[in-house]
């Protein structure tokens, strides 16, 4: 039986393929590249919200990202870190139209990030030899 299209995700995040992608990517890799994009996240969240004049202060960001945190909500796996955290309740609090455009650099990021890594293993292999 063909399983029917429905508007209920999950998740979030799980709205907008490209963002569900670069997420998932982002969970499937090791903990100094998620806390790296967590902080280049923080950066292009705030620029976007800056730039879109939704905050007038960095104190408006401050409250606005305390306020989608919630303490007791550990069962995510982006909950362990408290700057992964951070980021995903940023991303989840801007607009989707923000979100498709940070998901796209955050694919971007996370590829880049492995890549790198990737390239490094390769030196290392190579300067053992």
């Amino acid at each position: 039986m063909k399983e029917e299209y429905t508007n209920h995700h999950r998740r979030w995040y799980d709205k907008d393929p490209v963002l569900s992608q670069a997420v998932q990517t982002l969970e499937q890799s090791d903990d100094e590249t998620q806390i790296k994009i967590a902080l280049n996240l923080i950066k292009i969240i705030i620029e976007h919200n800056i730039e879109n004049e939704k905050f007038e202060a960095v104190e408006d960001i401050i409250n606005a990202v305390g306020s989608g945190l919630d303490d007791n909500r550990k069962g995510r796996w982006y909950d362990i870190d408290s700057t992964l955290k951070t980021a995903m309740t940023m991303l989840r609090n801007c607009p989707e139209t923000t979100q498709h455009i940070i998901a796209k650099e955050m694919a971007k990021m996370v590829v880049d990030r492995i890549k790198k890594d990737e390239d490094m293993d390769e030196a290392d292999e190579t300067s053992e030899a």
